[in-house]
């Protein structure tokens, strides 16, 4: 039998469905904003009046003025280069820790444990990190943004939550039949944690893809810059971009080209997040439930 929504049920049901309709809309709208300035004819957009709620003529003159830039392309390569080699030590090194963590017979377990809470509130400062980069000879390298974040204490200890649900039997399975710790980390306890693992991919990765501030300090070389740091420069630029001289009429193309930059920066990242959404909430959860 059916039970049927009171009044009162029915209501709440309409206003926090359109509270959460308003919400989202709120939320896309910046995205909705940089796709529909980047796809507008420059002439309309500077005539047009408030909020754009839609392309304004339609030009594809902003992407081709953006794909067609060598620095952008550049940008691309180091961010993959930053995002492939930086994922190997950053999966590495946060499962080998949060593997150390689960094991509580291990030695000076417990000082070890308080030593990584305590960077998640202290750290050396930017002075001190800047001295110790240079001194290790990474500077104006790519491994000046990829080493020094190489584990984050978060990320580590989310982990070790998701190692601690896998049972210890199997441990002491392995142990029997003579495995070693290198065996039991990268043959169960990582093939056991693949959502875990799945959500790691994902904040370490897009981790990377936005690193700006460490890539500003870091890197002087313009052939070694992330995607963002190209993006930064080409939004601070604003109205002195390299736009040709016979398209004099696109002053106003400079906004097209700021939101054209934004997507072609955006997207990608985007488009990786559906195939890894299935592990993100496991991942998320599954550590938290133990009780």
């Amino acid at each position: 039998m059916v039970e049927r929504k009171t009044a009162g049920e029915r209501v709440f049901t309409v206003v926090n469905s359109l509270l959460l309709v308003l919400i989202s809309l709120i939320m896309l709208y910046p995205m909705l904003y940089e796709i529909f300035v980047s796809l507008s004819d420059p002439i309309a957009l500077s005539k047009a009046p408030g909020a754009i709620l839609w392309p304004q003529g339609f030009s594809t003159y902003a992407y081709t003025w953006v794909l067609r830039k060598a620095e952008v392309w550049t940008g691309y390569k180091n961010t993959i280069i930053t995002i492939a080699v930086g994922l190997c030590f950053n999966l590495t090194l946060t499962a080998i820790g949060a593997y150390f963590l689960t094991r509580k017979k291990a030695l000076w377990h417990k000082p070890v444990m308080i030593l990584i809470l305590i960077t998640m509130y202290f750290s050396g400062g930017m002075v001190p990190s800047f001295l110790l980069v240079k001194s290790l000879g990474m500077y104006n390298t790519l491994w000046s943004i990829m080493i020094p974040n190489a584990i984050s204490t978060y990320n580590m200890i989310l982990l070790r939550s998701y190692f601690s649900t896998i049972p210890e039997s199997l441990v002491e399975s392995v142990h029997i039949d003579g495995g070693g710790h290198g065996t039991i980390l990268f043959k169960i306890f990582i093939p056991l944690s693949l959502p875990a693992m799945a959500v790691m991919v994902l904040y370490y990765g897009v981790g990377h893809w936005n690193t700006y501030f460490n890539a500003m300090i870091y890197l002087q070389d313009r052939s070694k810059y992330t995607l963002q740091l190209i993006l930064r420069d080409m939004l601070i630029q604003g109205s002195n971009l390299d736009v040709d001289e016979q398209d004099a009429e696109y002053q106003q193309v400079v906004e097209s080209i700021k939101g054209a930059m934004v997507v072609v920066s955006t997207v990608p990242i985007l488009c990786i997040y559906p195939f890894l959404q299935k592990y993100f909430v496991g991942g998320m959860m599954i550590g938290s439930l133990k009780g």
